[in-house]
């Protein structure tokens, strides 16, 4: 029988390693994008893993009602993974209301409304899953992202609460908070900020890789003990 994941997120490059990742595992996968199609990895992923299945499904999540347009897309799901996301660096006193909302939509409303949508399959299962790729920001919060510290903080808090009202029907519901993962985003950097970063980081600087096999491990069957919990994935940056 196969098994589905909603992989949120997948055109970036921590969602396709993730993907990768969950391919191997034996996932079939339902791979959201919104500007930056995924039909060439569903390609690839197609072709190595023929016994599964790879949907690409495109959703706007800065636009409401985004979720249900995603939803009516997904057929069968015994795991949701959110790795969707837009980042912004601003003053909060420079931060518009539109900047505000899009945080919003993109990491709160239209994931949870998605989750809300897909989550009636998992009682199909006896044992599912809801993992949030949220960030190191949401704990302890970063000058400058304010607004963006604040959207990864409800994620947070809303896996506290999912947890506990989802694991009477065998519902796993966890958060991973990446520290600085080295991806296309990070470009901006100089070399001489990157040798900082890696100097202040007492593993160095993380990989997609590294979140990847956090996913894995949640959604493959060793943490089935675990809900409601943050796993820090940041090489010892907050400890």
């Amino acid at each position: 029988m196969k098994r589905f994941a909603v992989l949120l997120g997948a055109s970036g490059e921590i969602g396709e390693s993730i993907a990768l990742q969950l391919a191997e595992s034996g996932w079939s996968l339902y791979l959201h994008w919104n500007t930056n199609p995924v039909e060439q990895l569903a390609k690839q992923l197609a072709l190595h893993y023929p016994a599964q299945e790879f949907i690409p499904v495109q959703a706007d999540f800065t636009i409401e009602g985004s979720a249900q347009q995603l939803a009516e897309n997904v057929y069968d799901a015994a795991c949701v993974i959110v790795a969707s996301g837009q980042s912004l660096m601003k003053l909060l006193i420079d931060t518009s209301e539109q900047d505000m909302e899009a945080l919003w939509q993109v990491h709160v409303k239209n994931p949870i409304s998605a989750i809300r949508s897909i989550s009636p399959f998992f009682h199909r299962y006896t044992k599912s899953y809801v993992v949030f790729i949220s960030s190191i920001w949401g704990e302890t919060g970063a000058s400058m992202e304010t607004m963006y510290s604040a959207v990864k903080g409800a994620q947070l808090a809303f896996v506290k609460a999912y947890a506990k009202e989802m694991a009477p029907s065998g519902t796993r519901v966890n958060a991973i908070t990446p520290g600085f993962i080295m991806t296309k985003m990070n470009a901006i950097l100089s070399a001489e900020e990157l040798q900082e970063l890696e100097e202040e980081i007492p593993l160095g600087i993380g990989t997609p890789q590294d979140i990847a096999d956090a996913v894995d491990f949640l959604i493959g069957g060793r943490a089935d003990y675990m809900t409601g919990q943050t796993l820090r994935i940041n090489g010892g940056w907050l400890i």
